[in-house]
């Protein structure tokens, strides 16, 4: 089903109701039972909370209705993959609790990520909802991005000095991350900066999120053989970093394969999130993979 520019701005505006109510649950919420699921190779993508669950059933009750209005595909991270979003002409992406971790320890980082993704990959409505601050940002694809209900177009009163990482805690624990942290560390020299600063506090959604609001800044996660983050982890910052002009790739440019048929993660060519050109075509040029 063809959707039209009515139909995006209806959906978006769903979908902030959404992320909104759900955002605002878990920040009213504490886990009560903390348990582990098998998906992925680490415990931050194997915690599960009755809390992710809530979230999730709001969404989706939320949004529901609109499958078959707009014909729509599903993919959520708390359930089985349908594979409906390999039939349909666009699919809801949703994690209703991305950054399960620090939020079971009481730390900033996590979030709601809902997004809706066209069959070829490309995102084209992208909502990330803030439990901690309450912020609620989207971008609707070539209609721009927007935080808190105005549009986002303001930019950091300036630059750092530093190059922000923004990392997976997995990152800290890589066999080569410290040939990782001098080839970053090099490229911020490169760029006329005084090094780089690591933040590895946060979850996916996150940590991409927050390079936005950072720059000069990255959050890159190179390829790995099994998981290495999912469809749901990116791919509605994806749409927000193509509205307001930063960098949404994997490591070697190629548009993120958000509706990849084989599996739902993608760490087969690693992800890489930037402020500008210039941070990403030199993580590139490290040929990560």
């Amino acid at each position: 089903m063809k959707l039209a520019a009515a139909d995006l701005h209806r959906l978006a505006g769903l979908a902030v109701s959404a992320a909104t109510d759900a955002a605002q649950l878990i920040a009213r919420s504490r886990p009560e039972v903390v348990e582990t699921k098998a998906a992925g190779a680490t415990l931050a993508s194997q915690l599960v909370t009755e809390v992710d669950r809530r979230s999730e059933a709001l969404v989706l009750d939320a949004l529901s209705p609109t499958l078959d209005r707009f014909e729509l595909g599903l993919l959520t991270e708390e359930r089985v993959d349908d594979r409906s979003r390999l039939e349909a002409d666009h699919f809801w992406c949703i994690d209703p609790l991305d950054g399960t971790l620090p939020f079971v320890e009481g730390s900033p980082g996590y979030a709601v990520s809902i997004a809706l993704v066209a069959h070829d990959g490309r995102p084209l409505i992208g909502v990330v909802a803030d439990p901690v601050t309450g912020t609620v940002s989207y971008a609707i694809a070539g209609a721009g991005a927007f935080r808190d209900g105005v549009r986002w177009t303001d930019a950091p009163t300036a630059a750092a000095d530093v190059l922000s990482v923004f990392a997976d805690r997995s990152f800290l624990g890589r066999d080569d991350h410290a040939a990782l942290v001098d080839a970053l560390d090099r490229i911020a020299h490169d760029l006329g900066l005084d090094g780089i600063e690591i933040d590895a506090t946060a979850g996916a959604v996150m940590n991409a999120y927050r390079v936005l609001d950072h720059p000069p800044g990255c959050y890159v996660k190179p390829p790995v053989v099994e998981g290495g983050g999912s469809l749901w982890d990116f791919a509605a910052t994806a749409c927000l970093f193509h509205e307001r002009g930063a960098v949404a790739t994997d490591v070697r440019g190629a548009p993120l394969d958000l509706n990849r048929a084989d599996a739902t993660s993608l760490g087969h060519r690693g992800v890489l999130f930037a402020s500008d050109d210039a941070v990403a075509e030199r993580i590139r040029a490290l040929d990560l993979g």
